[in-house]
């Protein structure tokens, strides 16, 4: 099939799935006519490689994991080595969470202080003002 049907098969644009031809995640032959031509199991492919990016995981890393992958989900076959790189994985994503959620409660801390100022430095804006102007 041409990347036009790719594409349409599985709701991922050309640009994409010439990426992923870039970075080796997907095969395509060339026609005569230099088109990309794609086999039926590419479908398969981009379903397993969009259910991976999903999962925060790298082209490259996907390109490590794709061989051991069967099926839609894809269901990865168990060995040490595949275990241990989702693993480190997880482990980034988890150190990811932390900082997100540290900086959350630091900007929050900021929000609340600059709140409690505010009648301080803006008398006007304690709470107590009469109802705003309708335009």
């Amino acid at each position: 099939m041409l990347i036009g049907e790719l594409s349409r098969r599985t709701g991922v644009n050309a640009h994409q799935l010439r990426y992923y031809e870039a970075q080796g995640l997907l095969q395509a032959d060339r026609g005569v006519n230099g088109y990309r031509e794609y086999a039926d199991d590419a479908v398969l492919a981009v379903t397993q490689i969009r259910r991976l990016l999903e999962a925060g995981l790298s082209t490259q890393e996907i390109a490590y994991l794709l061989p051991c992958a069967t099926g839609p989900s894809p269901e990865l076959e168990p060995c040490p080595e595949l275990l241990d790189a989702l693993r480190a994985r997880l482990h980034k994503l988890d150190a990811c969470i932390e900082s997100v959620v540290q900086s959350r409660q630091v900007l929050s801390d900021f929000i609340d202080a600059t709140e409690r100022r505010m009648p301080e430095v803006y008398p006007e804006c304690d709470g107590s003002a009469a109802e705003p102007a309708t335009v």
